[in-house]
């Protein structure tokens, strides 16, 4: 019983060791590639949710070694929102020095209740370095009904 075995196993290990021949079972399937991310979704049935934030209605910015980060404050029109994040526009380069971030944030599924302001509230931060804030005046963050920027 242990020479059918011990075959297997020497077969197996004289095979992985072919390298690229097809008879090498690690080949059988394909080499991993690299792929180019798509921005579609995977099924058509499934709708992209995100869109800009209703209002933006604070934006700081806070000095750290380094950099800086930028923390943004938006306000949808009810609760449920999720997934918020500042984007950035231009490849996050300065144009005329204005470095300008759009406040994404997915929507809810179903339906949600209005509530209070203060429980509608989404709060995003990003941080970024002294090299992208090279030669930037301004910080722009960009929402559906309103702008809000900062001077460095």
């Amino acid at each position: 019983m242990k020479a059918p075995v011990f075959t297997l196993v020497v077969c197996a290990l004289v095979l992985t060791a072919c390298g690229e021949s097809r008879l090498n079972p690690f080949n059988w399937f394909g080499r991993e590639e690299a792929a180019p991310r798509s921005e579609a979704p995977d099924r058509p049935d499934v709708l992209d949710r995100t869109g800009l934030v209703q209002q933006v209605t604070d934006l700081r910015i806070d000095r750290t070694p380094g950099g800086a980060i930028i923390r943004a404050t938006g306000l949808p029109p009810t609760q449920g929102y999720w997934g918020a994040g500042l984007e950035p526009v231009a490849d996050e380069r300065p144009v005329d020095g204005v470095l300008t971030y759009r406040f994404r944030i997915e929507a809810p599924i179903g339906r949600e209740l209005a509530g209070n302001r203060q429980s509608r509230e989404v709060i995003v931060a990003r941080a970024v370095s002294d090299a992208v804030l090279e030669g930037v005046r301004v910080v722009r963050v960009m929402g559906a009904a309103n702008d809000l920027s900062r001077r460095r």
